[in-house]
C-alpha cells in the first residue's frame, strides 16, 4: 500500500508541474516504486539510481573511495554527494538521496545504530539534509523512511515553492 503522504506529495508535485528523481541506497528502489505507483503521476517521476553497493556510489555517482572510507557509505557526507551525482544523471526539480542502516552491517556503531537514516534533498537548487532514527524490522525502517521523506517534501513544497 502506498503511504498517503506519498500520494499527497505526488499530487503536490503534479500540481506544481515539478519532477522528482532519487538516489537510493537503503530504500533499494522502494522510493521510486511508491512514487511511480501513484495513479496519474508517472510524468513527475523521472527515475532512480539504486546505489546499494559501494561500487555504484563510486563508479556511477562519482563518490570518491576516500570519502566513503573516511565517513562510511551511510553518512550525511556521502548522502549529500549522492544528490550532486544524481544531478548529472537524472536532473529534476526535486532530487532525493537516502542512505542508512536497515540491517546490521559493519558500519553500525553506538553513534550509528540500525535504524539510522540520512536524507539529502534539493528542491530547485535549495538543499537540505536530515537524519532519522527509526525502530523495527528492516521493512518497517524503510516504510518509515519513505513516509518521513514525503512529509518533509510536502512541507518544503507547500512553504516555499
Amino acid at each position: 500500500m502506498i503511504p498517503k503522504t506519498v500520494i499527497a506529495c505526488c499530487h503536490t508535485l503534479l500540481e506544481k508541474g515539478m519532477t522528482i528523481s532519487f538516489a537510493e541506497s537503503v530504500t533499494a528502489g522502494k522510493l521510486i516504486h511508491d512514487f511511480s505507483s501513484v495513479p496519474n503521476c508517472g510524468s513527475i517521476t523521472l527515475g532512480s539510481v539504486v546505489c546499494y553497493d559501494r561500487s555504484v556510489k563510486e563508479n556511477l555517482l562519482g563518490i570518491s573511495p576516500d570519502i566513503i572510507d573516511k565517513y562510511t557509505a551511510e553518512s550525511p557526507e556521502v548522502t549529500q554527494l549522492l544528490v550532486k551525482g544524481l544531478k548529472s544523471l537524472i536532473p529534476a526539480d526535486v532530487m532525493i538521496a537516502v542512505t542508512g542502516l536497515a540491517h546490521p552491517v559493519e558500519d553500525e556503531s553506538p553513534d550509528k545504530p540500525v535504524g539510522t537514516i540520512f536524507v539529502s534533498g534539493c528542491i530547485k537548487g535549495k538543499t537540505w539534509e536530515t537524519k532519522f532514527l527509526f525502530e523495527g524490522s528492516p521493512e518497517d525502517i524503510i516504510t518509515q523512511t519513505i513516509d518521513a521523506i514525503a512529509v518533509i517534501l510536502l512541507d518544503e513544497l507547500t512553504k516555499s515553492h
